[in-house]
């Protein structure tokens, strides 16, 4: 396997991409979850996959733009529906939840009817839904890093402003904080996470990579920091597991991925159970 990895460009891509991934999405999805926003990763997944389908529907229809990454139309999809989300949120605000349904449906609709127009599914398509190894390219890598620079400087900076606002966002007001633009910012980056990891991950499954690590980390965590060294810990652990296995088993690099996430948080909860 190691052998491998320094031989295949492919393999080099997929596993630098997906460690660092499997850094900077527990490290947002620590906040999302605290936040009780879990469920926003699915809805902007969904959004970025129409912007993919668009990517990939004008490639088509124009050989111009067919050498464009379609994963640089999904951050401008997904960006694009997060600004929506809270644009909905203000306009719901005692029925802030709304907004995620909402987007989640509007993705899914103009994503089927892309694809329908674009004639179905395609190997390209696929590997976007479900993750795929060899399809990770080294510009996928480049915006990986590039992205997950801003993530890591972004919370660093911003850190006592996120944890304040994601557990009491009425004193995040009262005390000053600039609630409003640090939320903008942290959901700007989600969706920008979200993009880049659907390639290692994939669509249907890039929010699990967000939430589940956390969940197993909050079982055993004995604070908010730790939460978040825990949670990087287990998304690590998942997503190198994962593609090792989805390399040797052929398979679908987010399922393995997810399911190696599942293990792990059923063996956090039994450790747990039986601790007590």
């Amino acid at each position: 396997m190691i052998e491998a990895i320094f031989t295949y460009e492919f393999l080099q891509n997929a596993f630098l991409s997906g460690a660092i991934i499997g850094i900077i999405a527990p490290l947002l999805g620590a906040f999302i979850v605290v936040r009780r926003l879990s469920l926003i990763a699915d809805a902007l997944s969904h959004v970025t996959l129409s912007g993919i389908a668009a990517g990939l529907l004008l490639g088509q229809t124009f050989p111009a733009l067919s050498a464009v990454n379609p994963l640089y139309f999904g951050m401008v999809f997904s960006v694009g529906g997060s600004l929506l989300v809270e644009r909905l949120r203000n306009v719901y605000k005692h029925y802030q939840e709304l907004a995620i349904p909402i987007m989640m449906s509007g993705g899914i609709g103009l994503g089927v009817i892309l694809i329908s127009i674009a004639n179905g599914f395609n190997t390209d398509l696929f590997s976007y839904l479900f993750g795929s190894v060899s399809a990770v390219s080294r510009n996928d890598l480049y915006a990986v890093i590039g992205i997950s620079i801003i993530v890591l400087v972004t919370v660093y900076l911003l850190y006592k402003e996120l944890f304040v606002l994601s557990f009491d966002e009425e004193y995040a007001k009262a005390s000053g904080i600039p609630s409003k633009a640090v939320h903008l910012a942290f959901i700007i980056l989600t969706a920008l996470v979200i993009a880049v990891s659907m390639r290692i991950v994939g669509v249907l499954l890039v929010s699990a990579l967000m939430t589940l690590p956390v969940a197993a980390a909050m079982r055993i965590a004995k604070g908010f920091k730790q939460t978040i060294w825990l949670s990087v810990l287990f998304g690590e652990v998942s997503v190198i597991a994962g593609l090792i296995s989805a390399f040797y088993l052929d398979l679908a690099p987010g399922g393995t991925i997810v399911v190696t996430s599942i293990i792990i948080l059923l063996g956090v909860i039994f450790w747990k159970k039986e601790k007590n």
